[in-house]
């Protein structure tokens, strides 16, 4: 029997469809979702875009007007294994029950599931908006689906029946009032949708804001599921700041208040009302998140859809709230959300008003800014690290701690200070800004007037590179052996005491410490100290080598070069040592291992440097 002929008893008429609508129907059950309890939210979403629908006809037609008290009715019975879901909508006639739920039977052709299977995935949206299927989420809970509808301004009800296996059933019913009922059978393996406790929790989850009441009958009588207005699309002067302060933790599970609301509507090419939050404070467990994407909830005419939509880039997700847009379908799935276009456009408009907002901040609220870096910084330096596209404007807000002023400062205004035939922003990485305000390494930068960012978060060894230069000065390490220092001027020489020969020290030493070093050289970037690490020309930063060795990722051991300071009185002994033929490698290790203290680094061989240690203090009372 074809799809287009018919069977009627008593008024009863069913319809048969071609083979592979069994094959259609597992793909739509299987396919499109992936948590069951969907299921609830599309018929909700059905009946809600129903009972608007009436509205707006009663516009111009008096006689189809809503009863005072439309609602959304949602009916557990236990024992008999039946959920009911009923409206006051608009209701379908029996020609509306075939075009609006036989839909995708009509076109349940091998054509339109392969279409299905093999549209992109920008596609696949516009498919299940075109096709309807998100009524058929039903099925996978229910093994047999009945809809009682009567048409808003007629006498007739109608009843289509299926089990959702290749064919429908219509026939002429009894209803009192317009609107439909959808009646699920419930499965065996789907009791839990039979709880008033779960029914409740779904609704909270994807249908709290919708603007019609939604309630569940309880054996002591109804009670209402959801809140039922949308904050997010009221005007911005009727909305309290304790209902925006309500709503934000009711969104962010924080129980601060936001540091700024952002709350708009779009429009233009694309339309969406938002509602954004950035928190006043870190939560507790921020940066331990087993995922580093957005969770800003997707709704779609208010109802929620997902809160794994990317809404923001990795780097802003710490801001929470609602985007509300017309131009999706209520039905389409987490699934095929990514490669959207309208939400291409919708993320890119949502990420520039939020940059928007933390550059105004940034330019006239300093001080609030800086309390804001401090709590979510190092999420947005990871920004200029891996989104080119933004790259540059993060690097423009970054704060950072320096060795020559207090507080944070930028990196305009480190630029603004520099000295004229300066070509570099130098800094310096580590685990601590107070404690690196104190390493040896700055001391040669000290001592010639420049000054170092100090950086001190994991990301920061690794987004300097990616951003290379800021204002057309190029971003130097200070651990990475520079010459640079030979072209400034030492503010204070003549203090500094006379430089020792090191020609026979430096291969001494080097044949003494053997491979524990890449190289053995003198420098002029200390003053007070004898030694200081520093990394090989072709090695990694000597902080991204202990963040890798920290984290266990197994790494070339890359040996650093020790850069020894001619004019200290222990490189000056020492250097006389060599020059007289003595051994070097006893006071060579220990400074070695005192390189590598004062680097933060565990020593290799405590007992070992210990003795050596007490060797030297022997020998010297």
């Amino acid at each position: 029997m074809s799809e287009h002929e018919t069977v009627s008893q008593k008024g009863a008429e069913t319809r048969e469809f071609s083979a592979e609508v069994g094959r259609l129907l597992d793909l739509v059950v299987h396919s499109l979702y992936s948590e069951r309890e969907i299921f609830l939210r599309e018929l909700v979403a059905n009946a809600a875009d129903a009972t608007d629908r009436r509205r707006f006809e009663a516009l111009t037609d008096g006689a189809l007007a809503l009863p005072e008290d439309a609602k959304i009715r949602i009916n557990p019975d236990k024992d008999a294994r039946l959920l009911t879901i009923t409206d006051d909508g608009t209701g379908m006639s029996r020609d509306e029950l075939v075009s609006n739920l036989g839909t995708i039977a009509r076109s349940g052709t091998r054509a339109f599931g392969e279409q299905l299977e093999n549209a992109k995935p920008e596609d696949k949206p516009s498919l299940i908006g075109q096709f309807g299927v998100g009524f058929y989420a039903a099925f996978m809970v229910a093994d047999k689906v009945e809809v009682t509808s009567r048409r808003a301004g007629s006498d007739e009800a109608w009843c289509w029946t299926s089990d959702g296996k290749g064919a429908y059933t219509l026939a002429p019913a009894t209803r009192e009032k317009a609107g439909t009922d959808i009646v699920l059978h419930i499965k065996e393996d789907a009791d839990e949708f039979l709880d008033v406790w779960r029914l409740e929790s779904i609704i909270n989850k994807w249908a709290d804001h919708i603007s019609w009441p939604v309630t569940i009958l309880k054996e002591d009588g109804e009670t209402t599921a959801n809140k039922g207005k949308a904050i997010w699309r009221r005007p911005k002067n009727e909305i309290t700041e304790d209902e925006l302060n309500d709503f934000y933790r009711h969104v962010s599970h924080n129980f601060d208040t936001p540091w700024s609301t952002l709350h708009w509507r779009a429009e233009g090419t694309i339309e969406f009302s938002s509602m954004l939050f950035i928190p006043g404070s870190r939560p507790f467990d921020f940066g331990q998140e087993q995922s580093r994407d957005s969770k800003v909830r997707l709704h779609v005419r208010r109802m929620f859809i997902t809160d794994d939509a990317t809404l923001l880039p990795s780097w802003l997700r710490f801001v929470v709230g609602v985007v509300d847009t017309e131009d999706l379908p209520l039905n389409v799935s987490r699934e095929m959300l990514q490669a959207t276009p309208v939400l291409a456009r919708i993320r890119k408009a949502v990420t520039s008003k939020v940059m928007g907002e933390l550059k105004s901040r940034a330019k006239n609220d300093a001080e609030g800014f800086e309390k804001f870096w401090e709590n979510f910084g190092p999420v947005i330096k990871e920004g200029i690290w891996d989104d080119a596209e933004h790259r540059t404007e993060l690097a423009g807000l970054a704060r950072f701690r320096s060795s020559a002023v207090d507080g944070w400062t930028t990196l305009s205004d480190y630029v603004a200070r520099m000295k004229p035939e300066q070509e570099a922003i130098y800094y310096l990485t580590g685990d601590n800004a107070d404690i690196m305000a104190k390493s040896a390494q700055l001391e040669g930068f000290r001592a010639r007037g420049l000054e170092v960012l100090l950086l001190s978060e994991p990301v920061d060894s690794f987004w300097p590179d990616r951003l290379s230069s800021f204002e057309g000065k190029t971003l130097r390490s200070i651990t990475q052996g520079l010459e640079d220092l030979e072209k400034f001027a030492l503010t204070n020489a003549d203090a500094l005491g006379e430089a020792a020969d090191l020609e026979k020290l430096l291969p001494a030493l080097k044949d003494a410490l053997g491979e524990d070093v890449s190289e053995v050289r003198g420098t002029d970037r200390l003053v007070g100290s004898p030694v200081v690490l520093a990394a090989s020309a072709s090695g990694p930063d000597l902080q991204i080598q202990k963040l890798m060795r920290r984290s266990g990722q197994a790494m070339p051991e890359t040996p650093p070069v020790l850069e020894l300071n001619p004019r200290h009185p222990l490189v000056r002994d020492l250097a006389a040592r060599a020059e007289a033929g003595q051994s070097v490698e006893i006071l060579g290790r220990v400074l070695l291992d005192l390189a590598r203290i004062q680097d933060g680094e565990g020593l290799k061989d405590p007992a070992a440097f210990a003795q050596r240690l007490s060797e030297l203090l022997t020998a010297a009372r």
